[in-house]
């Protein structure tokens, strides 16, 4: 099942990366598309609309979501909740508040966007694991905390903008998300991450099945809950920090697509992760290509379609689907 579901979600993707290429006010069509790319000649600036615009924004909006899709699945399996994932935990806004809140002291030139975003990721988990294992929470509470910390972030977020007015179009851009300007050195470094993530959850499946069970059969089995959990945690919102230190706050991928997945393919993380992150690619390709084709003029926040697409679908799995765990 797996390979069949991953092979389908793999092709599946790359004639979607295709219609996508073709898409657009250029009216390019799928011909021309194909000769681009297979080196044959075509007529105006074809090649360079899709070389330098639409390829890198499509393999980019790919490589996230398939970065959401895996950090979705660790913190699933993390805090043994399907409702968790790096958007409804704050890890996102965490990341998106250390972009807003280095444009505002002025030392993003210094740090750059993706060191102020893992910045902001890593202390914000830190503080919401550090706040459970103070009080030993359950993992709702430490679920529930997460949420109350996003709130306050969202807050702190628009205090940002309202105080330092100039950058208000900036720091905006970071909550609702977009692709409008990759480039092909983000897509390098989201193939990257994306491989050392997958790395290293696939070396640590075993340990993310045991997760699931509760604390004391996984301390029996010889696991170090506490270290296994904040490692995966804080890989899950590296990796995520630097989806939104480059196109913003993008919600609900990561929660669609291992709830998804796990319904069709079960919960043992070695079948799971795998189709987990394809599907997190071709949910967020196809929601950036909606996002960019809909309106005749000028393109849609992609936020605002993941979570046009998420919320109904979520409410419709968790009435209609069985889940479980272990």
């Amino acid at each position: 099942m797996k390979k069949g579901l991953s092979a389908t979600l793999a092709l599946s993707s790359v004639l979607l990366m295709l219609l996508s290429l073709t898409l657009g006010p250029s009216n390019i069509s799928l011909a021309n598309t194909i000769a681009v790319l297979t080196g044959g000649k075509t007529g105006g600036n074809q090649a360079y609309i899709i070389w330098q615009l639409r390829l890198p924004r499509i393999l980019a909006s790919f490589f996230s979501g398939a970065i959401l899709g895996c950090a979705g699945t660790v913190f699933q399996a993390a805090l043994r909740n399907p409702m968790a994932d790096p958007f409804v935990l704050g890890i996102s806004s965490g990341a998106s508040f250390g972009v807003a809140l280095a444009l505002f002291i002025g030392v993003a030139p210094l740090l750059g966007f993706p060191l102020s975003a893992l910045l902001g990721a890593t202390l914000t988990t830190l503080f919401i694991v550090g706040m459970s294992l103070r009080r030993k929470s359950s993992n709702t509470t430490l679920l529930l905390t997460g949420v109350a910390v996003n709130y306050i972030l969202s807050a702190a977020m628009t205090l940002l903008m309202f105080l330092h007015r100039e950058q208000y179009q900036r720091i905006l851009y970071w909550t609702m998300g977009s692709f409008s300007t990759s480039s092909y050195a983000q897509v390098v470094t989201l193939m990257f991450t994306f491989f050392l993530l997958f790395v290293l959850l696939r070396a640590n499946h075993q340990n993310m099945d045991m997760l699931l069970l509760d604390e004391a059969s996984a301390h029996a089995g010889g696991l170090a809950v506490g270290k296994t959990r904040l490692l995966l945690l804080l890989a899950g919102s590296a990796a995520s920090a630097i989806c939104v230190s480059y196109f913003g706050v993008i919600g609900f991928i990561g929660l669609m697509a291992p709830h998804v997945t796990r319904l069709l393919v079960g919960p043992k993380h070695n079948r799971l992760l795998l189709p987990s992150s394809l599907f997190g690619g071709f949910l967020l390709l196809a929601s950036d290509t909606v996002a960019r084709v809909m309106l005749p003029s000028g393109e849609l926040p992609v936020g605002i379609i993941t979570s046009l697409l998420g919320v109904p679908l979520f409410i419709y799995l968790l009435r209609k689907g069985r889940y479980r765990y272990g």
